[in-house]
């Protein structure tokens, strides 16, 4: 069975190759994608890919499965990859395929959903905790020279996890790990899902966004972004929240009015916000949020651990074997 390994910088092709060690039977070949080395972005009409469709389109000549993480997969390239029958993606989504001309063309897609949960649940508890310190303005300090004891000040010092009540937007697999990290230490966790399992809540509890609103001293966004979704926490939801509470996304942009949380960041209303992810990536120069006060931010990289990169491969290399068989 002739496959096509098309890993990048992060998930590379060795790592894939490594994973498919076990299953029999495999002609593999290589192509190595620019990303993140060079940066992702639109494709004909996919989005969030990397790499050429001429390049892709001729390594794909009689392959029958293609891994990849970030190909584009277009409906020109699965036109006229016509001997593809199984498409593994390792990310959480396809975003990078035309999932209509896929079915169109017979081709089954996988991904790897899960495969950075462990990352972004950990990287969303550091951002919590960056927030509630103000530790980057901190660090910052004290390598300018300063040692400043008004910081001790009741109005200055931050805020801690144990006794508070988190609000968490989305409890799929981050959510939910996410959710335990913070029972362990000794937070409320409410959680606003209308398509979680109620097996899965442990010891959160369940309410709907309003409430949640109310009572959360921080709010976590995890949800995915679908038009259902798109633009859920504006500036009437801002309002809502406690005076002094913390705002996180790791989920995506697009589920945030940033000009609103710049705004309630200004008023004072936010005690502090974190994010790794951007209404427009990479953040725009003149991004309000660049001098905004009390904010953390990272560069979309929550799920970039090696675990995650040798996971998605593991994933990935499961359903290759589970077709195999």
């Amino acid at each position: 069975m002739r496959v096509l390994v098309a890993g990048d910088h992060f998930v590379t092709n060795d790592l894939i190759v490594a994973a498919l060690g076990d299953v029999a039977g495999l002609d593999i070949r290589t192509l190595t994608l620019p990303w993140p080395l060079v940066p992702f972005g639109k494709v004909a009409e996919v989005d969030e890919a990397s790499g050429d469709e001429h390049a892709l389109i001729a390594a794909l000549s009689g392959v029958e499965v293609a891994i990849t993480q970030m190909a584009p997969f277009t409906a020109r390239v699965l036109a006229a990859a016509d001997t593809l029958r199984l498409l593994v993606v390792c990310r959480g989504g396809p975003v990078n395929v035309n999932l209509d001309a896929a079915a169109a063309a017979g081709v089954t897609v996988r991904s790897t959903p899960g495969r950075n949960a462990v990352a972004a649940a950990e990287h969303t508890i550091a951002l919590m905790l960056a927030a509630l310190r103000q530790i980057p303005d901190r660090d910052s300090g004290v390598r300018a020279g300063e040692w400043r004891s008004d910081l001790y000040a009741l109005d200055q010092v931050g805020g801690e996890l144990a006794g508070s009540t988190v609000g968490l937007v989305g409890y799929g697999a981050i959510g939910r790990r996410v959710g335990r990290i913070l029972t362990a230490f000794d937070a409320r966790v409410l959680v606003h899902d209308p398509y979680a399992d109620p097996a899965t809540l442990d010891a959160a509890t369940a309410v709907d966004l309003p409430e949640l609103l109310d009572r959360s001293a921080v709010l976590s966004l995890h949800a995915r972004l679908t038009p259902e979704t798109a633009g859920m926490i504006g500036a009437a939801e801002l309002a809502r929240l406690p005076r002094g509470a913390v705002l996180v996304n790791t989920a995506r942009g697009g589920l945030l009015d940033y000009a609103a949380v710049v705004d309630a960041l200004d008023r004072g209303h936010l005690g502090g916000a974190a994010f790794d992810v951007f209404d427009a990536e990479p953040l725009p120069a003149g991004s309000r949020l660049r001098d905004a006060p009390r904010v953390v931010l990272t560069p979309h990289l929550a799920g970039a651990t090696r675990e995650t990169a040798a996971r998605a491969a593991r994933l990935a290399a499961a359903e290759v074997a589970a077709y195999a068989r």
